[in-house]
């Protein structure tokens, strides 16, 4: 781990800072990793719900600014989403209990660990840091 709490990105990784404007920027940018990693289209669009489910919660949540690490680790694309939000108090784990019927908000860490291999999600007084990795 580096001083803010985050995984480093492995070499061969890549990395992006981004805010809200940037979010369709962020989504290109980690579509051409997967694809480059070999990842399908079918599974692509699912990657990319998930992606944009924790960029946007990162950069609205969060805190204005985030950051995103992609890299590839035996047969996996992982991706390291950032923020310095640190106002967060967890509840459970993040993403394991579906939101409420009627509710209009709190589905992004569910759908995302749905798509996704795996999901963890650190908090702390460096930020909050979810780490994601999909099957290529």
């Amino acid at each position: 781990m580096n001083e803010d709490g985050a995984t480093s990105v492995p070499r061969g990784g890549k990395e992006i800072t981004f805010s809200l404007a940037d979010l369709p920027d962020v989504r290109e940018f980690a579509a051409a990793l997967a694809r480059r990693g070999g990842m399908t289209e079918e599974r692509v669009g699912d990657f990319l719900v998930a992606l944009n489910e924790v960029t946007t919660n990162a950069v609205t949540h969060g805190a204005t600014k985030a950051r995103l690490r992609v890299w590839y680790d035996t047969g996996d694309l992982v991706v390291d989403v950032h923020d310095e939000g640190r106002h967060w108090v967890l509840d459970g784990v993040p993403g394991h209990k579906p939101p409420g019927e009627h509710a209009t908000s709190g589905m992004g860490l569910w759908v995302a660990r749905l798509l996704s291999r795996s999901l963890n999600v650190r908090t702390g007084d460096s930020g909050t840091t979810v780490i994601m990795r999909f099957t290529l």
